[in-house]
């Protein structure tokens, strides 16, 4: 063991020091979503049931924006290992253009989803909550695609730090504008869901602008700046940009799928088991969004080292990080089981709710392994360009395998909310592995075409 570490411990220290600032962004993240969850869930478990259906569905929209900007870490990171400044100028002004497109794209199936949302099976009385929440979240997403290009830019040169406090300065705004909107503090009006709605929308338009002036304005950046403004659009430059954009995007989408569209499953359920699996999919951040962070750091340096040609190193980082997010599963993993009785409670007085919560816990822990293994390698393939592979996993272990299970368990033989959660081990572990293959095989066909 000490071996072992003694072999990787560069890889942990590089990996750590630029993970460490993307997970404290997420975690604010995870906070803000805490937050939001309680304060609508004190104000009413109707209000809570809504959120959880809308945020679980919206969701997808947001990953597949998300997804796309990943597009730009393997592009920017590998001219960034040459020390190209020129081209990640150019990158991130083709890049600004073609996330802005996406995000038009992505209004289509929004404003769809907020035309027949009542025609999703849901309970009558959630949909006047509903459509307003919906609506408000709706016109903040051409900020959330400008932020993401300017935070993948700066991940991938490694300024982690940047995209950290600027996102931790958004959550802090939003939070306190739940404050004063879902409860009408200050002369306020008191809007309940809608609040939470409003505050969100602004706090995404703060991070959009905050992100800019830092880009724009601090002289650290002034030599990509000057080629993003010098610079032109480029009809081959943005194929590029899609042709690794959208498998990521479509991936994410489908990875997320698998866990919002079975709000649809759970609405079917009821009010009791939708505000329930709010609870499991805020307390499931407290895993995923950790492993994103450390994800996403193998992502930058396996991109570092691609344009480097140093694949000895390459598959150093993969190892290394899977060992770090492994740890990490172990330690959180504890204290979320002996507490599986407790969480509901910090979110609803319901005792239906902290009852379903605690017997869904279970099959939240069993999944650990195959999402921390599906992170790391997902992130390895990302950071050395090789994605379509990515996309045909992520329908497998997504739409093939997560969601008819989720049904079968959960809906036919009525295993309820634990039912549903109880496929997630399966496709996860089944995606890491896969993931695991491919990046083996992908390393193997670079290393030979090199040589």
């Amino acid at each position: 063991m000490t071996t072992t570490f003694r072999r990787y411990a560069s890889h942990y220290r590089a990996l750590i020091s630029l993970g460490v600032p993307i997970v404290v962004g997420q975690l604010g993240t995870i906070i803000l979503s805490f937050a939001d969850t309680l304060m609508v869930g004190h104000h009413s478990m109707k209000e809570l049931a809504a959120a959880s259906f809308v945020n679980t569905i919206f969701v997808i929209i947001l990953l597949l924006a998300l997804g796309f900007s990943n597009g730009l870490t393997p592009i920017i990171g590998n001219y960034f290992g040459r020390d190209e400044t020129a081209a990640i100028g150019k990158i991130v002004r083709n890049g600004a253009l073609a996330n802005l497109l996406v995000g038009s794209i992505l209004l289509i199936p929004a404003t769809l989803l907020y035309k027949y949302i009542d025609r999703m099976g849901q309970p009558a009385e959630l949909i006047p909550l509903m459509r307003p929440y919906l609506l408000v979240n709706i016109l903040s997403l051409p900020f959330v695609c400008w932020f993401n290009t300017f935070k993948q830019f700066f991940d991938a040169i490694g300024h982690t730090k940047t995209s950290m406090f600027v996102m931790i300065g958004g959550n802090i705004l939003n939070i306190a504008g739940n404050y004063v909107l879902i409860y009408g503090i200050g002369g306020c009006p008191e809007l309940g869901l809608l609040g939470a709605g409003i505050s969100t929308a602004f706090s995404r338009i703060a991070m959009a602008i905050g992100i800019s002036v830092v880009f724009f304005c601090i002289s650290t950046y002034k030599n990509y700046r000057h080629f993003f403004l010098h610079s032109t659009f480029s009809r081959h430059t943005l194929l590029h940009i899609s042709n690794l954009g959208w498998p990521l995007s479509l991936q994410m989408g489908m990875e997320s799928a698998a866990f919002s569209l079975v709000a649809i499953m759970v609405g079917w359920i009821g009010t009791t088991a939708l505000a329930a699996h709010q609870i499991m999919l805020t307390t499931s951040q407290l895993f995923y969004l950790v492993y994103y962070g450390l994800g996403a750091a193998v992502a930058v340096r396996m991109s570092h080292f691609f344009g480097q040609h140093d694949y000895a190193a390459m598959k150093e980082t993969s190892t290394a990080g899977f060992h770090i997010i492994l740890t990490i599963a172990a330690i959180v993993a504890i204290p979320v089981f002996l507490l599986r009785s407790e969480i509901g409670t910090w979110f609803t007085d319901s005792e239906e709710v902290r009852l379903l919560v605690s017997h869904t816990i279970i099959p939240l822990i069993t999944y650990q392994f195959g999402d921390g293994m599906q992170c790391t390698f997902a992130n390895a393939l990302r950071g050395v360009a090789h994605v379509k592979p990515m996309m045909y996993i992520s329908f497998v272990a997504y739409f093939l395998i997560s969601l008819p299970l989720s049904w079968l368990f959960g809906i036919y033989l009525q295993g309820g909310l634990v039912g549903i959660w109880s496929a997630f081990p399966i496709c996860l572990t089944t995606a890491g592995i896969l993931y695991y293959l491919y990046f083996r095989r992908a390393l193997q066909k670079i290393t030979v075409q090199r040589l």
